[in-house]
């Protein structure tokens, strides 16, 4: 009895077709499309519909990688408010200024039902950008 090898090394002369950037793009736009049958655009695309959905997880992967973190929200302590001057009496003489950077002391903001509050030295350039943010988000 002959007992005949196949030859390993050949390689598969089956090929996967390599579609574009720009036309899985177009083919995924149209099928996040409320109410668009991704069956029929896969059809006309000339592809399958399980290709297709995988196109489409990959994008929403992808955007979901890409997207910003959503806000966190952040327990805050309402604080009563501090006596009016009128009605406040100084227990101590006044003393040297104090440079203003060092200078301890409390920031709230409320933008938009969002409540913010700082303790301590704040840097300026940082709280500008922090209050843009909360700005636009609103």
């Amino acid at each position: 009895m002959v007992h005949t090898m196949k030859d390993q090394t050949r390689e598969s002369t089956r090929t996967r077709r390599q579609h574009e950037r720009e036309f899985k793009d177009e083919l995924v736009a149209q099928s996040l499309v409320p109410g668009a049958s991704v069956a029929g655009i896969a059809m006309k695309g000339g592809i399958n519909a399980n290709l297709l959905f995988k196109w489409r997880r990959e994008h929403v992967k992808a955007m979901a990688a890409s997207a910003p973190t959503a806000a966190t929200l952040l327990p805050v302590c309402v604080v009563p408010e501090a006596a009016s001057p009128s009605t406040a009496q100084p227990t101590s003489p006044v003393g040297p200024a104090i440079n203003p950077s060092s200078r301890p002391g409390v920031i709230e903001v409320e933008i938009a039902g969002a409540q913010l509050r700082l303790r301590g030295a704040v840097d300026e350039a940082m709280l500008g950008s922090v209050l843009r943010a909360l700005r636009q988000s609103a």
